[in-house]
């Protein structure tokens, strides 16, 4: 009988490491690369970097320069404690962002809120540019004219600025906290909603250079939706036409008593005047983008789910002058995303999960099929020469962090040149490997194996399942916040599966999941778990699963189905289905796939994990943030409870402040390391070690 391999011990604090994945605080050190931003002449492309600040206890983000040609080092360009973001660049080559940083010009005692600041073309210090007392939430800028709409959240009934500082101060001299709500829903993700909504506001081109006098306003602004109103306002989703002339941005409606859809706006930036360009009672509209020349708009429609359908995504190439829309992608079994324009308007740019990749497509505006121009990987932030040279986008995959680099706008299926850019990772504790099984009816399962060194047929290493959370997503690009490189360097490997409801497959792949969460998802799951471990370098009789969101249900449901597994681990998990959708932060989405819980109960009866609690018997860490209000904690403490309850070796690991994520590097550092006492303690049938800090 083989030897099995023993997980490998971090390295001691003073010594060194052979990657950064086998000390926590090296990893959560690393760079982290984000948004990108290219120069209307092409000539620079700024990106946001994320590093620890100097006590190590959060993470700041500061804008750097990155060569487009890939002949020169990357560069800093700004540095201050709170941090800067959302890099865009206007026509003069100023580069404009937003950030928390101090006004010089204001008083002490103000708060800093996230202003629109402005960084000279030929350098120098930057200026803020746009302020609000309430801060500026996002911001859009005309491709040719440089005219500047700026997102901020406003009252209801402030008439201007001043008014509403008046407001907001007044309820906070008052004590007041309460927010009086008249429409569904209230909460979203880890926020409260109101009383103030975010609305949309003209700043036109901003001024070259900073007005005389300390502290004197850059811009005046101008409303464009003084009808914004709770729950939701204007919202971020915005997009100037190239002349500044039209603002098209998606709206949220009421779609029944309490639900919520969203449609496509128009308004003359000049008079505020506002129209309706699409609206479609059986989808959302969002995500659009203006043609270069301003005479097309291209926008993402979702077909609502209905309790027999998924969701179905398409493009819509939009005329703004009468809203005449018609189907960009008809027949193009794949969800496209971020859609935006060549350079001469010919073509659309799209992104799409493939095959357990997110994948670039291009296709012709007047008709055709669309064509993929990358091979592996992920990319996001796609950014368009406007010479039509180049396509520049973050690229990353499961062995490769966020990077920025450089592709050819039509060759197919090409692999794109990396950028010099300081987010490198020079060595990984082990290597990546695709691995197909095949369900029991006949479809194709595809999952990302990470093997660390060291596995072979003579050492078998202990597996971990890992189970993606959406459910409407796919294993396809790295992940800072589940990052199974952490779990290799300890000796692991991690199975990185897509089963029934994962994107990417096709609409048949997600229908065979739509509504019954504890059928094809789950065997998909177990038969792409039994093809890796055909494999002789895996350890058959060390297994664990682990998941979080939709993957945490899967590892609850996992549970009462199986005892194969030694452990589990489960993160901000749903529980109770019926307890979850009736206190979710949007309860009409989920009830259009299960149905009324009053009426139609067959789905939640079907599918609840805690229906089926008795059945557990494997070891179970159960992880939760207070501020999750999208798998509200009550979800975390009924399941503690009923394993309590029923003597189930069971851990509570509680954030009293984070939310459906763990975001700062301290409790991010402390959740690894729980997740790997927990799994020492009953994969490895090691003595329990309690995290030093807990």
């Amino acid at each position: 009988m083989s030897k099995p391999a023993a997980a490998s011990e971090p390295p001691a604090d003073d010594a060194p490491a052979p990657t950064p994945f086998h000390r926590l605080a090296d990893f959560v050190a690393l760079p982290r690369i984000g948004g990108l931003a290219l120069s209307p002449d092409g000539s620079r492309l700024a990106i946001t970097v994320q590093t620890l600040d100097p006590e190590k206890k959060k993470w700041q983000t500061a804008l750097w320069e990155v060569d487009p040609a890939g002949n020169r080092p990357a560069h800093r360009l700004t540095r201050s404690a709170p941090g800067e973001a959302s890099p865009a660049w206007a026509p003069d080559g100023s580069l404009l962002f937003t950030s928390a940083r101090p006004d010089p010009g204001a008083k002490e005692k103000d708060d800093p809120k996230a202003a629109l600041w402005v960084l000279p073309a030929a350098g120098g210090e930057a200026r803020p540019a746009v302020t609000r007392a309430s801060g500026v939430a996002a911001f859009t800028v005309a491709a040719d004219t440089g005219d500047v709409v700026v997102a901020a959240p406003t009252m209801p009934g402030a008439p201007d600025a001043e008014a509403d500082e008046q407001r907001r101060t007044k309820r906070k001299d008052a004590g007041v906290s309460a927010i009086l709500h008249e429409a569904y829903p209230v909460r979203y993700w880890d926020h409260d909603l109101g009383p103030a909504v975010p609305h949309l506001f003209w700043a036109g081109p901003l001024p070259a250079e900073e007005p005389a006098g300390a502290g004197a306003p850059a811009v005046e602004l101008r409303d464009l939706t003084r009808d914004a109103a709770p729950p939701d306002g204007a919202g971020d989703d915005i997009a100037l036409s190239p002349d500044g002339r039209l603002l098209a941005r998606s709206e949220q409606i009421a779609d029944g008593p309490a639900g919520r859809r969203t449609r496509l706006v128009l308004t003359d930036t000049g008079d505020g005047s506002s129209r309706v360009l699409v609206d479609d009672p059986l989808a959302d509209v969002y995500a659009p983008r203006f043609s270069p020349d301003g005479a097309q708009l291209v926008c993402v429609r979702e077909a609502k789910s209905t309790y027999a359908e998924p969701p179905d995504y398409t493009l819509l190439l939009v005329d703004p002058a009468d809203g005449a829309a018609h189907e960009l992608t008809p027949g193009f079994d794949g969800w496209p995303s971020a859609p935006q324009f060549s350079a001469d308007g010919a073509a659309v740019y799209f992104l799409a999960d493939v095959d357990g990749r997110h994948a670039i497509f291009r296709v012709p505006v007047d008709g055709g099929e669309p064509v993929r121009l990358t091979a592996d990987g992920a990319y996001s932030d796609l950014q368009v020469a406007r010479d039509g040279s180049a396509l520049y986008a973050l690229h990353s995959a499961w062995d490769s962090p966020s990077a920025p680099v450089r592709l050819d706008p039509a060759a197919p299926l090409q692999e794109p040149r990396v950028l010099p850019h300081p987010g490198a990772i020079d060595a990984l504790p082990g290597t990546l490997h695709e691995v197909v099984a095949t369900a029991a009816d006949g479809a194709r399962v595809q999952s990302w194996l990470v093997l660390p060194d060291g596995a072979s047929a003579d050492a078998p290493v202990p597996l971990v399942l890992w189970i993606h959370g959406g459910p409407l997503m796919s294993f396809n690009a790295w992940s800072w916040r589940w990052c199974p490189w952490l779990l290799a360097a300890r000796g692991y490997a991690v199975l990185l599966p897509n089963p029934a409801l994962s994107q990417g497959f096709g609409q048949d792949f997600i229908r065979r999941g739509w509504g019954e969460w504890g059928g094809a998802p789950y065997t998909d799951l177990m038969a792409a778990v039994d093809a890796a471990l055909e494999r002789p370098d895996l350890d058959a009789s060390r297994t664990a699963a682990m998941g979080g969101s939709f993957g945490g249900y899967m590892a609850n449901w996992v549970a009462t189905q199986t005892d194969r597994f030694r452990a589990i681990v489960t993160h901000a998990s749903l529980w109770d289905l019926d307890a979850f959708t009736g206190t979710t932060d949007a309860a009409y989405y989920w009830e259009k796939e299960w149905g009324d819980p009053l009426t139609e109960p067959k789905r939640y009866e079907q599918n609840s994990p805690h229906r089926f609690a008795d059945a557990i018997r494997t070891p179970m860490l159960v992880i939760h943030g207070d501020k999750d209000y999208r798998v509200p904690i009550g979800e975390g403490l009924r399941l503690w409870y009923d394993l309590q309850k029923r003597g189930i070796p069971s851990k509570f690991l509680y954030f009293p402040d984070e939310n459906h994520w763990v975001l700062t590097p301290g409790n991010a550092a402390v959740w690894y390391e729980t997740v790997f006492a927990f799994l020492a303690e009953h994969v490895l049938e090691q003595e329990w070690q309690r995290p030093e800090l807990l």
